[in-house]
């Protein structure tokens, strides 16, 4: 994986004047699960009952909860060796937790803390000046406005001159010629409109659909809707329900993420890049380390340069 550790500044050099809207960007969906484990605390954002039974069978309800909460195995800095540009970065302050102390979330709180992370994206790119990364902050469970401008405070201490500000959805070679590297879109509107560095949320498809013939339709009914304007995602991560979970108890997400693998990846192959509606930008998916999936995304980038 690591030969694609700088696959965006060995593109043919066609592609470095094409916006990255109109480029195929691999990217992870809920980048950063692979730091949960059996003790992370459950969400407050989940239901009632999975609380009560956290607290009174912790050694079951945490295993249970993570077999469905952990979407990645690879650590962010892996992630970004493997090729992946788009961070899918869920975003919470967990529960008696410092006002500083913001972590991640998917129905459990990670240990890891947000600042710590965005610093290791920041030395990552240090190593790699040409590659550009896509940050995008979503979900912000229990912040309040003073949190949202102290994170925001991070991204510009942390990133400094290579933030992109918002505005037209730049090329590669633009980028490179100002030495920027990183875009931050924020899921909060309020904020966004205080910050000049943050751009606004990028539309992320996703099918909530445990079938992946499901999720691919739905796929392609939003292609067939036209693609929105900037920056977007197709997400081809399948996703449990209640109803899936009780019926199959000896399941887990990537179990279900292994045999959607044929037909996503017969997907993604078909994909084409580009500025017409009907063309695809980033795609995400789950445990983006197997599979030859970020390989698959990047490689549809061909379709713009051969006839």
């Amino acid at each position: 994986m690591g030969d694609q550790a700088d696959w965006m500044s060995q593109l043919c050099p066609r592609l470095w004047d094409v916006p990255l809207h109109h480029l195929s960007i691999p990217g992870s969906h809920d980048t950063m699960t692979y730091c949960l484990n059996r003790k992370s605390p459950i969400s407050r954002a989940r239901s009632r009952l999975l609380h009560l039974l956290g607290r009174v069978l912790p050694f079951l309800t945490g295993p249970a909860v993570m077999k469905w909460a952990v979407t990645q195995t690879l650590d962010v800095t892996r992630q970004l060796d493997a090729g992946v540009r788009y961070l899918d970065l869920r975003i919470a302050h967990a529960p008696g937790g410092s006002a500083r102390n913001l972590c991640f979330v998917h129905m459990m709180y990670t240990k890891a803390l947000v600042e710590d992370t965005l610093t290791e994206i920041a030395e990552w790119l240090q190593l790699h000046p040409r590659e550009v990364v896509i940050v995008a902050c979503r979900d912000f469970e229990g912040m309040t406005r003073e949190m949202h401008d102290y994170l925001v405070g991070c991204i510009v201490n942390i990133f400094g001159d290579t933030l992109c500000p918002s505005g037209e959805v730049p090329t590669l070679g633009q980028l490179w010629a100002r030495e920027q590297q990183v875009l931050v879109s924020y899921e909060d509107e309020a904020t966004v409109s205080r910050h000049d560095e943050l751009w606004p949320a990028i539309p992320y498809w996703w099918g909530n659909a445990v079938k992946t013939d499901v999720l691919l339709q739905f796929l392609e009914t939003k292609k067939g809707h036209g693609r929105p304007g900037g920056l977007f995602v197709a997400g081809i991560n399948v996703t449990e329900n209640l109803c899936y979970v009780l019926l199959h108890p000896g399941d887990s997400l990537e179990e279900m993420t292994r045999r959607s693998v044929p037909l996503t990846t017969q997907w993604v192959r078909a994909q084409q890049p580009g500025q017409r509606p009907h063309c695809t930008n980033i795609i995400a998916g789950d445990f983006v380390g197997a599979d030859g999936f970020v390989s698959d995304v990047i490689s549809l980038n061909q379709k713009l340069v051969s006839p």
